[in-house]
């Protein structure tokens, strides 16, 4: 095989089993669209691509990137990389493959026929009637605004619907967690995002990711007084390739 060492690296996408086809007609990231080749060590293989100059988190390339990986996983379990990964030279990642592979190879194993499905569980709109109608204290501060209204008695009031917004929203999501566990094969939860009080990924059985879907949006309905569920998904499964599995040689560009 020969090896090159384009000036600005190479770009990772995915690692796969070894023979696995590339989808017809797919391309890589950048403008123009860069040409993807597979390089291979052993039982293992990288879908890779030289890197764009000047690679930025742009829609176009992060839609590339993600569904890329999804037609891959079409055809078999892909270990994903990351949107910006990025290697110095081939010869590194082949290097990565070789003394890794029997992880890769077990974590490829254990996405097979899954892929991964993201709820996040925020406080519901347009709830306040029903947060009033069943929370003494902020009817307390609401009568208390309107016999004296002015800045501090909203300032308390506002707080107070806020806070109990979210804890409302926070015991509905550890239900809803409760209720989707169970369908899912592993759940781990993801970092914190600003207004949710629920962010879980759960690898899910391809066959079965149109019923986790239902379940999730009844699970919406019946909880919609106190929280609104967002889903995403199909996706591939990032939450669960541990960061052992990811190569050590590539980083973000």
């Amino acid at each position: 095989m020969s090896v090159s060492a384009p000036t600005d690296g190479v770009y990772v996408y995915a690692i796969l089993r070894a023979a696995t086809a590339l989808p017809k007609d797919a391309v890589g990231v950048g403008s123009p669209p860069a040409v993807l080749r597979v390089i291979s060590q052993g039982k293992l293989e990288a879908v890779v691509s030289d890197a764009p100059p000047q690679l930025r988190a742009r829609r176009r390339d992060l839609l590339a990137h993600q569904n890329l990986l999804m037609r891959l996983a079409d055809d078999g379990p892909v270990l994903p990389m990351r949107f910006g990964m990025v290697a110095a030279d081939e010869r590194s990642i082949l290097a990565q493959l070789a003394a890794d592979e029997s992880e890769y190879a077990a974590t490829l194993d254990r996405l097979a026929g899954r892929i991964e499905i993201n709820v996040k569980v925020l406080p519901a709109q347009n709830a306040l009637e029903a947060l009033v109608a069943e929370d003494k204290s902020v009817r307390q501060l609401r009568a208390a605004a309107r016999r004296n209204p002015g800045y501090e008695a909203s300032l308390r009031l506002g707080e107070a619907i806020a806070g109990a917004l979210t804890r409302r929203a926070a015991a509905a999501g550890e239900r809803i967690l409760r209720e989707l566990a169970p369908a899912a094969r592993a759940a781990v939860p993801g970092p914190e995002v600003p207004g949710c009080v629920l962010n879980e990924s759960f690898l899910v059985e391809r066959a079965e990711s149109e019923a986790f879907l239902s379940r999730a949006e009844n699970l919406g309905a019946a909880f919609r007084e106190q929280a609104e569920i967002r889903c995403a998904g199909p996706l591939p499964c990032y939450s669960f390739v541990s960061s052992e599995a990811q190569p050590a040689l590539v980083g973000g560009k």
